[in-house]
């Protein structure tokens, strides 16, 4: 997939989303890394070095999902990366959270799923489970973690470009299931 044709610009923020490319692999591990401890401490310490990261992002997820990134100026800000339709990752730097990034990615990731979205996030990421429920994702199911590399509960949520899925019956699918 071409990693440098730009995809969306936000002005405002002088940031632009673009595929990403193998040499941002380095780039988008410290992002991954240091959003996951930052946004989730109650998970154990990481079990790979930088190294492995960088390899499992350039040798498995930059080939086998579609990766974007949020790219201020030269410095990669966030990434989204899309598995058929099941999202991945959705990483951001800690310093970089609620500016909208997160937004902008999940915003191209949907454009680029006529079919809709399913993402899985842990049961006590309540920030992470709230932006999805804004962003319109309802819960489909929950699971005890044994599916998961952590062994935490988790829960898959979905996202669907359907017309008809109201404001209320997200509110009542996050009070059912937060």
């Amino acid at each position: 997939m071409p990693g440098v044709r730009v995809l969306v610009v936000n002005a405002d923020r002088r940031v632009r989303v673009r595929f990403a490319e193998e040499a941002d692999a380095a780039e988008i591990a410290d992002v991954h890394l240091t959003s996951r401890s930052a946004a989730m401490p109650y998970l154990p310490p990481p079990e790979h070095s930088r190294e492995q990261v960088v390899r499992w992002i350039r040798e498995i997820v930059l080939r086998r999902c579609r990766v974007w990134v949020a790219v201020g100026g030269t410095r990669i800000n966030g990434y989204a990366a899309l598995d058929g339709d099941m999202l991945e990752h959705l990483y951001l730097r800690p310093d970089m959270r609620r500016q909208g990034l997160g937004t902008l990615l999940l915003d191209e990731v949907k454009r680029h799923s006529p079919g809709g979205v399913s993402l899985r996030v842990f049961q006590r990421n309540a920030e992470a489970r709230a932006f999805y429920v804004h962003h319109g994702f309802v819960v489909v199911d929950t699971n005890d973690g044994e599916r998961n590399m952590e062994n935490l509960p988790d829960m898959t949520l979905r996202w669907s470009p359907v017309a008809g899925i109201g404001s209320a019956t997200l509110a009542c699918e996050a009070q059912r299931h937060g």
